[in-house]
């Protein structure tokens, strides 16, 4: 399960508002809690770096993931997962997705933001004991 304050869920939403009808990006900060949950703390948004195809695809630069990871340590947080948005697309995760997700155990957010709104959010969990036989399960979220 993937916790999330109200704010945090407004914020991812509004990122993919702001960016449209490119994807946004960004981390998803907090803790690992006992039960295999995640509870996010706070959001870091990242700029898309993708040229190519921003519209529907979407990368983070490694040194700002580093600098947010290592900002977040000393605050105590870790990173517990990612979001991003797809503009006029379902809120489901694409074999693109999948084949560039690599932090097992961790969360991935998709909101999809029609036309300029942001609609449908889903969280997906990355599972797995290899890049040979990871996948996706979906997640219940709880916005609280």
């Amino acid at each position: 399960m993937l916790k999330l304050s109200q704010s945090a869920y407004v914020s991812l939403r509004q990122h993919g508002e702001e960016t449209y009808p490119h994807e946004c990006c960004g981390v998803l900060l907090g803790h690992f809690d006992d039960n295999g949950s995640r509870t996010v703390s706070r959001i870091a948004r990242c700029g898309n770096t993708r040229e190519d195809s921003p519209h529907n695809r979407y990368h983070i630069d490694p040194k700002e993931l580093i600098r947010i990871q290592r900002e977040g340590r000393e605050r105590g947080e870790d990173i517990v997962g990612f979001y991003h948005s797809h503009p006029d697309h379902p809120a489901q995760w694409s074999p693109t997705d999948l084949a560039e997700a690599h932090w097992f155990g961790c969360s991935y957010v998709i909101t999809s933001v029609e036309k300029g709104v942001a609609t449908i959010t889903n969280s997906f969990e990355l599972v797995g004991s290899d890049e040979a036989d990871k996948k996706f399960v979906d997640e219940k979220t709880e916005v609280a």
